[in-house]
């Protein structure tokens, strides 16, 4: 029994939704999603709540069913509030500067690094040290984040690198003078 896909969905004002066949598009004041469906879950728009329901009781239905009702509960969030990943950028010389949508990262390469947003996703810089993704869709922004990450991930010796704001770094030791008697 899915617990997760019985929870009905409160839509706030300003959004709305419109449900046709095995697709749910969802518009709100961040943006607009849209999201297709298992056709073995029937999605029921009603008092400004969405409800799925399941046609069987199979349990690779039984998890679609909490699936998506997930993935529309993610949507509407993402329309009426949207989503958002803090990155910092720890180390000397390592720096981030707008240029126009992009990003560009100066990381200690020979080269300086341009990132490019996905999707509909916003990309913004503070103090040159840390990074804001915003967007709509949870998915895109998550990806977004990870590949900022990938360009330079931290260092467990230095703490050098791109970290998530609540990622904590777990420091390792270096290497230790060797304390031999002569």
């Amino acid at each position: 029994m899915s617990r997760i896909g019985k929870l009905p969905i409160e839509i706030p004002n300003g959004v709305t939704v419109n449900i046709n066949g095995n697709e749910v598009s969802i518009k709100g004041p961040k943006g607009e999603e849209k999201l297709t469906f298992h056709n073995s879950i029937r999605v029921n728009y009603e008092d400004n709540k969405i409800t799925c329901h399941r046609n069987s009781e199979d349990s690779e239905i039984k998890a679609f069913h909490g699936l998506v009702r997930s993935l529309i509960n993610n949507c509407v969030i993402g329309v009426s509030t949207g989503f958002e990943i803090v990155l910092d950028v720890i180390g000397t010389g390592y720096r981030v500067t707008k240029k126009g949508k992009d990003l560009e990262f100066s990381l200690g390469f020979s080269h300086s690094v341009l990132v490019n947003p996905i999707g509909t996703n916003e990309l913004s810089e503070e103090n040159q040290n840390i990074v804001f993704v915003r967007g709509s869709n949870k998915q895109t922004v998550g990806e977004q984040a990870a590949r900022i990450r990938k360009l330079r991930k931290p260092n467990p010796y230095t703490g050098n690198g791109i970290k998530y704001r609540d990622e904590i770094i777990r420091r390792k030791a270096g290497k230790t003078a060797v304390g031999g008697e002569a």
